[in-house]
């Protein structure tokens, strides 16, 4: 078997929103891979027009943005682009995020990321953004969804940095009760399933009856892409298989090829 076709014949459901399945499947596919559909969330523009003109209004001014995912420089800059004609409405704002997927969406748009962890998650970039020494009396927009967590504002005020709020998009629960991927599902299984959130673990677990397996079905191996996504399997009461070494999805592929390769 070449390198290439490493995962020859096995199946591995994806749980990220349907639309943002593609990047993965494209990995497992070219390492001969089935992908296997279960979108488990769905994702969706949600912004407060007050609050979207407040921060425009204030854009110049802000020292640094914060990204803490794909999805938020998506929402964020479809907004500035209808507003805006000219990058320079930014002014001379600093961009920090969290993970490699996001800092490319920032880099695509030709604009340069100063400030990314090598741990993928909040509280890594907060610290990080602290030993830059900028945070005192610093304005700071952090871009989030619905889900977001507060500790970073939290330990960004804590440094004495003035943080502003702007949600862009929410993430929701996608019930496949009567999806055709949660039937199939059902009937044949897969080799293993890759989770890249929590909410996609937290809908995972809260559809027992759409997911159960039937007795001929194959009882799948589970994936994280990092340590909250780990933490919320187990709490969860799911067993975990394995975890990719960064958060990132070719990380992520990479430890499911170590494991079933």
């Amino acid at each position: 078997m070449s390198k290439k076709q490493t995962l020859a014949g096995r199946r591995i459901a994806i749980t990220r929103a349907r639309e943002q399945a593609s990047d993965l499947a494209e990995k497992l596919s070219a390492l001969g891979a089935e992908p296997v559909e279960l979108p488990l969330i769905k994702i969706s523009r949600e912004i407060s027009k007050q609050n979207l003109a407040d921060t425009m209004l204030e854009l110049g001014n802000y020292d640094w943005m914060i990204f803490t995912s794909v999805n938020g420089v998506r929402y964020f800059f479809a907004q500035f682009f209808e507003l805006f004609d000219d990058i320079r409405a930014l002014g001379l704002i600093r961009f920090a995020v969290v993970g490699d997927a996001t800092a490319q969406a920032i880099e695509d748009l030709h604009l340069r990321v100063e400030c990314q962890p090598k741990s993928g998650n909040g509280d890594a970039l907060a610290k990080e953004l602290i030993a830059t020494g900028s945070l005192d009396s610093a304005k700071v927009l952090v871009v989030t969804g619905n889900l977001n967590r507060d500790t970073v504002v939290t330990k960004l005020e804590e440094a004495r940095a003035i943080v502003d709020q702007l949600q862009v998009y929410k993430t929701e629960h996608n019930d496949l009760t009567d999806d055709a991927s949660a039937a199939d599902f059902r009937k044949h299984g897969a080799d293993a399933v890759l989770f890249g959130s929590s909410s996609a673990v937290q809908s995972y677990a809260s559809q027992n009856d759409a997911l159960k397996l039937s007795s001929e079905a194959k009882a799948p191996l589970i994936g994280s892409i990092g340590p909250l996504t780990t933490q919320t399997i187990v709490e969860s009461g799911i067993a975990l298989a394995f975890e990719a070494k960064k958060p990132s999805l070719d990380s992520l592929v990479t430890a499911l090829v170590k494991k079933l390769g």
